[in-house]
């Protein structure tokens, strides 16, 4: 029996990249099918919360998000540019965003396709392996898009013209997560269970092994 469960993600955090990779690969090797689900960096959807108060919090996520990839061994750098213009010296959220809404919304048309999960590691690896200065320009986005089996003219097309309706459906995914018990990415929903952080896999796969995880 195939199990099911959703992946909430966003395109500008470090977290969600380290976990997606092994996300996809669970779902590769075992009969299981994860659904990505898009929601907007919280820099996005509440500007107030992130990186106010204690100056210590973005300093410690720089540091624990460079830490756990080198401990588990995948390639990462603060992305080049960052999917959200931000002055990180003085945390103002430009007005201006011109990657993270195309980011969301061809997260969201993929998803719409099937290969979100497929999409978002893809991307996400251009975007935060610091193998890419400049991911969003030349052809790095879509060939990302095109090794997750997708048409990247075709989804950039979607995102503009559909783009109200992308929006909302994300805004869903958003409400979905905070029905299920959460509010951060990434988080794994599974048979109604959350399971929050890069550092949840194995709790989450130690979970679907109890209600039947079986290998393809």
């Amino acid at each position: 029996m195939t199990l099911s469960a959703e992946l909430y993600f966003s395109f500008r955090s470090p977290y969600s990249y380290l976990a997606v990779g092994r996300y996809r690969a669970m779902a590769e090797e075992y009969d299981l099918d994860i659904s990505l689900r898009t929601v907007w960096p919280i820099a996005i959807r509440d500007p107030d919360i992130l990186f106010t108060g204690n100056p210590n919090v973005g300093r410690y996520i720089f540091m624990d998000a460079a830490r756990s990839a080198q401990m588990l061994g995948i390639p990462y750098r603060w992305p080049r540019p960052d999917p959200v213009v931000q002055d990180l010296m003085t945390r103002e959220i430009a007005d201006d965003q011109p990657y993270i809404y195309r980011l969301g919304r061809m997260g969201q048309a993929a998803t719409r396709r099937g290969k979100g999960l497929a999409f978002a590691d893809e991307v996400s690896r251009i975007i935060f392996s610091g193998e890419v200065d400049d991911w969003h320009e030349g052809d790095h986005f879509a060939n990302a898009a095109a090794r997750a089996g997708l048409d990247f003219a075709e989804l950039e097309a979607e995102a503009n013209s559909d783009a109200e309706a992308l929006d909302a459906e994300i805004a869903a995914n958003q409400d979905a997560l905070e029905t299920a018990g959460h509010w951060g990415v990434p988080t794994l929903v599974f048979d109604g269970e959350p399971f929050f952080g890069q550092d949840r896999i194995e709790m989450a796969k130690w979970r679907m092994e109890q209600k039947g995880l079986t290998k393809r």
